[in-house]
């Protein structure tokens, strides 16, 4: 039988070939096909320290018995890496699946716009962001041309700015493939458009968050937006572990906003405790306590949806509130039991989380 012949040159162009993909946006959609929970290896990062002095929850051993086994391997079957229960600054319940444990590094997908909020929040209280009822060009003046200038830092917020925006993340032309797989986030929101005039109606697309970080990046002047992380979060909270903030390219990098922020569970627990005590950490107030009353309300004004509010989803009306990402991880936060729940997976398998958190806190 003959061996098909394979030059030198032949294996010279497949070489070329795999750079040229993997150079643009469409390359890398099809050499990665869709969000996993490794992503964090995929791109280039800022780089988030751990502080000299880290916050530790208190924690007792997990209970025994049937019904937490039964409880394991539902959540082992559904491709849960991490799960936590604290209860009273407690952890009443912590474990790690499928090849996972407590330092590993799990992305946060659109978590991180609930972390971005927080930001904007420390903005505003800092006097770098004047008010969010600001047309977002007052910071980014470009967007002008494209008719931005009746949208507010606040449509943004609360996704009611009327983007033309394709979420659609099996599709390689889309915009949230340009964003998440790109290299010039800056240049793909210039091109940016309106479908609809600001304030009508919400409708959830990354684009507003994206967006957000760019006005965040213009009020910081010149201070990346990781850094405003690490000083205005990172370090007070205490967080255990290093983390990073995947950026589109390595010089001059923007950071995801709307999404990949890498950390470990147990330090996603705490921006959960932080908004779980109004904003203040260990009686430094860090957020303003208006500023995540109204971040958190259940309310449905100005086109707003009544489930979310500024980048934080609203499961109910009872005063709770979580961070959620595409491939179920969450954050889950209610004041009302002192509970924080914090779910991680490689992708949502077939539960329904917030029901199934509702059903925690009504036991605890």
């Amino acid at each position: 039988m003959l061996k098909p012949h394979f030059s030198i040159a032949h294996c010279c162009l497949f070489i070329l070939l795999l750079i040229t993909l993997d150079s643009c946006t469409l390359g890398r959609f099809v050499f990665y096909n869709f969000a996993d929970i490794q992503d964090h290896k995929k791109f280039p990062k800022r780089v988030l320290e751990k502080p000299t002095t880290s916050f530790s929850f208190e924690k007792r051993p997990n209970k025994e018995g049937a019904k937490i086994d039964s409880l394991e391997a539902m959540l082992a079957k559904n491709k849960t890496v991490a799960f936590m229960v604290i209860k009273n600054d407690t952890i009443i319940y912590e474990n790690y699946f499928n090849k996972y444990e407590e330092a590993s590094i799990v992305p946060s997908f659109s978590m991180a716009k609930s972390v971005l909020s927080i930001l904007i929040g420390c903005a505003v209280d800092d006097g770098l962001i004047q008010s969010i009822e600001e047309p977002m060009t007052n910071y980014v003046p470009e967007l002008k041309q494209n008719g931005f200038e009746k949208v507010t830092i606040k449509h943004l917020l609360q996704m009611t700015s009327g983007l033309n925006f394709n979420e659609g993340y099996f599709n390689p032309f889309g915009h949230v493939a340009t964003f998440y797989y790109g290299l010039n986030l800056r240049k793909n929101m210039s091109k940016l458009t309106l479908k609809q005039s600001p304030g009508k109606s919400m409708e959830y697309v990354s684009g507003n968050t994206q967006l957000l970080g760019w006005v965040l990046e213009r009020a910081l002047k010149g201070q990346s937006i990781t850094n405003y992380l690490q000083e205005k979060i990172w370090n007070p909270l205490g967080m255990e572990y290093d983390a990073s903030w995947s950026i589109d390219k390595k010089k001059n990098g923007m950071e995801k906003t709307f999404c990949c922020l890498n950390a470990r569970a147990r330090d996603f627990a705490k921006i959960g405790r932080l908004y779980l005590n109004e904003g203040n950490w260990q009686g430094q107030q860090i957020v303003s306590k208006n500023w995540v009353h109204q971040s958190t309300r259940y309310d449905f004004s100005d086109g707003a949806a009544r489930d979310y509010q500024y980048q934080w989803w609203i499961p109910s009306r009872y005063g709770d509130f979580m961070a959620q990402g595409i491939l179920g991880q969450y954050i889950y936060v209610n004041p009302q039991k002192n509970l924080i729940i914090v779910r991680l997976g490689k992708n949502y398998g077939k539960v329904n989380w917030t029901d199934f958190f509702l059903s925690i806190a009504a036991q605890n």
